[in-house]
């Protein structure tokens, strides 16, 4: 019998039963980090994580050489980043579980990544490792061993966009950018992570943490479709932007419209790290234009 596809997001319950009758068929990778101690996440995986999952850290594995002038978490080279994966033992049309602790933010950066290596049996575990510890599924302290895959990228099943283009949007406005930091990281209070405080001009801010409920989990389709449906006011989903503080938590309002069947934003990869980081580029503060 095939194995169900999952391309946006899996539940614990599913997750555990794909792992117990068909473990070769799932490759679990932990994301989990923390941008203010970038060893924590690791140490987390170490102390304990779903059974069989590798881990994958964000600055070392998720990001390519910083420069300066490129944003704090610049894509990886593509190929580097499919040997990686290869290494870890995925295979061509093997599903892949992201998960994480924090939100789904740092899980949802290698949803995309996949993704823009054209490998669409990619999803987040909905809940995150806390949903998978709540539904009383244990954890594992193992490390399991790695066996090379033949994973090849194909080509991109998302979109980008580079300053160039963001720049050139403003005097000719046919799209919209969509920023997921913080609302007071949005409006210019309280930047601690990057030298310069503010927004895009004309960005719009949709809050990363709001595709969430309480729980944890994405909120349903139709939630979220109306909840970005206010925020584009009008414009297609291939006219979104979507951005952050480094490229990271703009994938989890990615994942959000995909799910919503809201399809074909780009990503701003480099995003205010990148923006912020030219002088000569316009900065606003304040609330939602």
């Amino acid at each position: 019998m095939p194995h169900t596809h999952y391309t946006t997001l899996i539940s614990a319950a599913n997750l555990a039963e794909r792992i117990a009758n068909a473990p070769g068929s799932v490759l679990v990778f932990d994301c989990s980090f923390s941008l203010a101690d970038t060893g924590a996440g690791e140490q987390a995986y170490a102390a304990g994580h779903i059974p069989g999952a590798h881990y994958l850290h964000l600055d070392r594995d998720l990001s390519g050489a910083k420069t300066g002038t490129n944003g704090r978490h610049p894509l990886p080279d593509r190929a580097a980043l499919v040997a990686a994966l290869a290494a870890q033992g995925l295979n061509q049309n093997q599903q892949i579980v992201a998960y994480d602790a924090q939100g789904g933010g740092y899980a949802a950066r290698l949803w995309w990544l996949l993704r823009w290596l054209g490998h669409d049996s990619a999803a987040v575990l909905d809940g995150g490792l806390q949903a998978w510890q709540a539904a009383g599924f244990a954890l594992d302290t193992q490390t399991p061993a790695k066996a090379a895959g033949n994973f090849k990228a194909a080509a991109p099943l998302v979109a980008t966009v580079d300053a160039q283009a963001v720049l050139r949007n403003l005097s000719a406005p046919d799209r919209v950018v969509v920023d997921a930091r913080s609302p007071d990281r949005y409006r210019g209070e309280n930047e601690t992570i990057d030298p310069v405080g503010g927004h895009i001009p004309g960005a719009r801010n949709r809050y990363y943490m709001d595709n969430l409920t309480g729980d944890g989990r994405f909120k349903s389709a139709h939630s979220l479709r109306e909840d970005f449906s206010a925020v584009l006011s009008g414009k297609l989903p291939e006219q979104v932007m979507l951005q952050c503080g480094s490229g990271v938590t703009a994938c989890h309002n990615a994942l959000a419209m995909e799910i919503a069947g809201l399809h074909g934003a780009a990503l701003y990869p480099g995003s205010w790290s990148e923006w912020c980081a030219d002088p000569s580029r316009p900065v606003a503060t304040g609330a939602n234009p």
